[in-house]
């Protein structure tokens, strides 16, 4: 229905209507909550009295007594019922007394105690710090009950703070026993796959096939085939690990990575959306074994031209293993083993690469910093990572196959209708954005053309390639990117305008992504012409897309602890700075060195000046001073604080664009003194 799932609906005597609704509770700083629900033009407002125990990001169906009818009335309404919780782990203290005992969580987004009985406390004592996994919370009970998952009392503070990190974001810390024992049931194919398999398969054993991914990598999900053709074309083969061949729609397996949907990495780990029976040893395409792969194949040539392609399943026999630096040094030196193979597929992701950017993609740089870590996860450095040629040749092969399986489907129909699939589309800028975005890049004379999208993304590579190499280049690269949509996983396929397609999906990491896994199964189909259509198939997209910003938000969290962790050891030290973000609380302040962002707060900009914020020129302006603080300005910060707990660093402002600045400070005996002098 138009206004979402209505389970009651009547007229009550004051002439307003009483509906139930299902979606989504976003709590605010404030307390106060707001049901997000499919299909109503407004959120659900709801008190913090009328919450019963429900949790930010948890699924609830909300009670609406409102006049509905009046758009200019806001909804409220009372949570009757938690749906689905967003997160049933949680890490903290526990206390264990005569006949009960309770943990005390760690996170504040868990605001009461979690009853655990002793039974289900499996060894833990009073000061353990443990994961509990609530596994009882009925609507009228204000306390969950829990039970003992994990004890962490004797690991590190890393490891609690990865692993409370992990939990807040909704991702269970283990498989269930379950999932296990069904993945450890999957035979292993061998050298020799059975014949009534093969026949089901193009074999690429005996072509020449290889995997490129990071050093340290270890799972391998694609592999690039080659040989060469007459007439000067050659057959480039994207290899997919086939996930699907190995797990049955509805299975325990099924359940368990649809309910993860998404691989998570953190600095010092990953929490795999498969048991490792399947990411590391089935499904992982290791050099000089026989795996099962699902494929596109493309007669290409060097200029990239695609003559003809082939999607189907296939074997293949990986011969070579390649670490990224190892390709790189390749296309560098022009030796190496298969050295003429690597150059050419090189050549021809040149072209394809130039070939997107003439038809419309934007060419945002991308820059990775990684944490060099101890051997107990502690970080002692940062690596900056750009994104050379070595990894653009992958990502090349990898976007046409996504894309091509994407056109072929959208090029078919089920019953005059086309056919349910999940596309991963990206939508034009959100336009006031935008215009804020444009006027500040005015400042430095660029100007936009905001006709339409394509120009727009004219006119975002004109900017790009006119700062490359100047000091503004960094800051209108990261506004630029915030103007950007995010992307999402849906059945309504509105193309993807940052990379300039009309048709793309997710095809190519079906180990770590879900969508990849129903992209798989669909694909099957429309080539059998056996096409069954997902049910709910958006509702599965709608919770691939929250489960990969969850994961982010993880990986973000992450991030920033290990920042501060780096950054403990150097408090009172002064930073050479650069001002990366700006809001009516101050400044933020990315360090050149360690690439670690902390707060610059109003209150210590306060004996400075009074500042106000200008939102469009993303600056605070001092009332009497006219000093002012713009993205991309350079300052020199002193570290004033190292907090994990909160994730957060804290800088005193010690340079201005190389001015040495003096603060204004006085102290409290001197303020008392001079009032009691203006009393008298």
């Amino acid at each position: 229905m138009a206004e979402g799932k209505k389970k009651a609906k009547h007229k009550s005597k004051e002439g307003t209507n009483t509906r139930t609704y299902t979606g989504r509770l976003d709590v605010a700083r404030s307390g106060m909550g707001f049901v997000v629900v499919e299909g109503l033009k407004s959120d659900v407002m709801v008190r913090q009295d009328r919450m019963a125990n429900a949790m930010h990001g948890d699924e609830v169906r909300v009670e609406v007594r409102g006049y509905l009818d009046n758009p200019n009335k806001r909804l409220e309404g009372t949570i009757t019922d938690v749906v689905k919780r967003k997160q049933t782990e949680f890490t903290g203290k526990v206390e264990v007394h005569a006949h009960f005992a309770f943990m005390l969580p760690d996170s504040a987004k868990m605001p009461v105690d979690i009853y655990i009985p002793l039974h289900l406390l499996h060894g833990a004592k009073t000061g353990d710090h443990a994961t509990v996994r609530i596994v009882e919370w009925t609507a009228k009970a204000k306390n969950p009950v829990g039970e003992i998952v994990n004890i962490l009392t004797n690991e590190s503070l890393n490891e609690i703070a990865m692993q409370a990190i992990i939990s807040e974001n909704g991702f269970p810390l283990s498989f269930p026993e379950e999932v296990i024992e069904e993945s450890e049931r999957i035979p292993g194919i061998g050298s020799s796959p059975p014949a009534s398999e093969l026949k089901h398969r193009r074999d690429f054993r005996d072509v020449l096939t290889m995997t490129i991914d990071p050093a340290d990598a270890r799972d391998f999900d694609d592999a690039l085939s080659f040989q060469s053709l007459k007439g000067g074309y050659y057959e480039v083969g994207v290899h997919i690990a086939d996930v699907a061949h190995y797990i049955e729609p509805g299975s325990e397996l099924d359940k368990e990575a649809y309910k993860r949907a998404t691989s998570v990495y953190l600095p010092d780990r990953v929490v795999p959306m498969l048991p490792e029976r399947l990411s590391n040893d089935l499904c992982s395409l290791r050099p000089n074994e026989t795996k099962y792969t699902f494929s596109a194949v493309f007669k290409i040539n060097k200029k990239g031209v695609v003559k003809d392609t082939w999607i189907g399943k296939t074997v293949i026999h990986s011969d070579r293993r390649y670490s990224y630096e190892e390709v790189q040094d390749i296309i560098e030196t022009g030796a190496g083993d298969h050295f003429k193979e690597v150059l050419i597929l090189n050549e021809i992701a040149r072209n394809l690469r130039a070939q997107r950017f003439e038809k419309g993609a934007i060419n945002f740089s991308s820059q990775e910093v990684r944490f060099k870590l101890d051997e107990l996860g502690k970080p002692i450095g940062i690596i900056v990572k750009e994104s050379k040629e070595s990894h653009q040749l992958i990502e090349e092969f990898m976007l046409l196959a996504n894309r091509s399986v994407a056109t072929y489907v959208a090029s078919l129909t089920h019953k005059e209708e086309p056919v349910p699939f999940p596309y991963r589309v990206h939508d034009v800028p959100n336009e006031d954005k935008l215009k804020v975005f444009t006027m500040f890049a005015g400042r430095f004379g660029i100007k936009f053309n905001l006709s339409s999208g394509e120009t727009i993304a004219h006119s975002f590579n004109q900017m790009l390639a006119s700062v490359n190499g100047k000091p503004e280049q960094h800051v209108l690269e990261q506004l630029g990117i915030r103007t950007m949509s995010k992307a999402i996983y849906t059945t309504d396929n509105i193309g993807h305008y940052g990379l300039g397609f009309e048709n793309y999906c997710h095809f190519t990491s079906p180990i770590r992504r879900y969508p990849d896994v129903l992209v798989h199964r669909i694909l099957l189909e429309c080539l059998n012409g056996k096409i069954h259509p997902i049910k709910h198939l958006e509702v599965q997209c709608r919770h691939c897309s929250d489960q990969e910003r969850k994961a982010m938000d993880a990986e973000r969290a992450a991030n920033k602890y290990k920042q501060v962790e780096l950054m403990q050891e150097f408090v009172g030290d002064d930073f050479d700075a650069v001002i990366s973000g700006v809001s009516p609380h101050g400044f933020w302040a990315e360090t050149v060195e360690y690439k670690c962002e902390g707060m610059v707060s109003a209150t210590e900009l306060g004996a400075l000046d009074n500042f106000m914020y200008h939102e469009g020129e993303y600056c605070l302006v001092g009332r009497n001073t006219g000093l002012k603080f713009a993205m991309g300005d350079k300052v020199k910060v002193k570290l004033l604080a190292a907090n994990t707990e909160k994730r957060q660093l804290d800088f005193g402002l010690v340079e201005y664009q190389g001015v040495a600045l003096a603060r204004r400070t006085r102290s409290k005996p001197e303020k008392k003194q001079k009032n009691k002098h203006k009393k008298w």
